[in-house]
C-alpha cells in the first residue's frame, strides 16, 4: 500500500515543481500565437559517388623443386618364432556325493493354512452430508466515474 502513496506523492511534487509561473506564461504565449506557415523543407544534399579502387594483380607463385626421397632399404624382415603348442588340460571328474539337507523331509512339520477373512460384497451407505450452498447472484461491479474532478491549483488561470 505504501508504493502507490509514494508514487502519488512523488508525481505531485514533480507536477508542482514544473508548474511555475514562467512555465504557465510560456504555455499561454504559445497558445496565443497564430499558426505560422510551416518552414520550407530542407533539401537533402546528394552524396557524390566514390571512385572504384582497383587492386594490382597478385604475383604468380614460383614453382618449387620436387623433393626426392632416398630409396628404402631392401633387407627382408626377420621371421617371428612360432608359438609352441601346449598340452590340453584335463580336469578330474566332479564328485557325485549328495550334500546333506538341513531337515529331512520326514521331520519337516506341516504348518496350518491361515484363514483369510471374507470380503464384503456390498458397500455401507454413505453419510448424508448436505452440499455447500453457492451464491446464485453475481454482485454488481462498482462503476468508475467517467470525468476526472478538477483540481483548482493545477488548472491554468482564466484569460482576460
Amino acid at each position: 500500500m505504501a508504493t502507490p502513496k509514494l508514487f502519488f506523492t512523488l508525481s505531485l511534487v514533480a507536477v508542482l515543481s514544473l508548474s511555475s509561473i514562467h512555465m504557465s506564461q510560456a504555455a499561454r504565449h504559445l497558445l496565443d500565437t497564430p499558426a505560422a506557415a510551416s518552414p520550407p523543407a530542407l533539401a537533402v544534399p546528394t552524396i557524390p559517388s566514390l571512385p572504384k579502387t582497383t587492386l594490382p594483380p597478385l604475383p604468380s607463385l614460383p614453382t618449387m623443386p620436387k623433393a626426392t626421397l632416398p630409396p628404402l632399404p631392401s633387407t627382408p624382415l626377420p621371421t617371428l618364432p612360432t608359438v609352441p603348442t601346449l598340452p590340453k588340460a584335463t580336469l578330474p571328474p566332479l564328485p557325485s556325493t549328495q550334500l546333506p539337507t538341513p531337515f529331512p523331509t520326514s521331520q519337516t512339520p506341516s504348518l496350518p493354512k491361515p484363514a483369510l477373512p471374507t470380503m464384503p460384497t456390498t458397500l455401507p451407505p454413505l453419510p448424508a452430508n448436505p452440499l455447500p450452498k453457492f451464491p446464485t447472484t453475481i454482485p454488481s461491479i462498482p462503476t468508475i466515474p467517467s470525468t476526472i474532478p478538477a483540481i483548482p491549483f493545477l488548472s491554468p488561470p482564466p484569460s482576460n
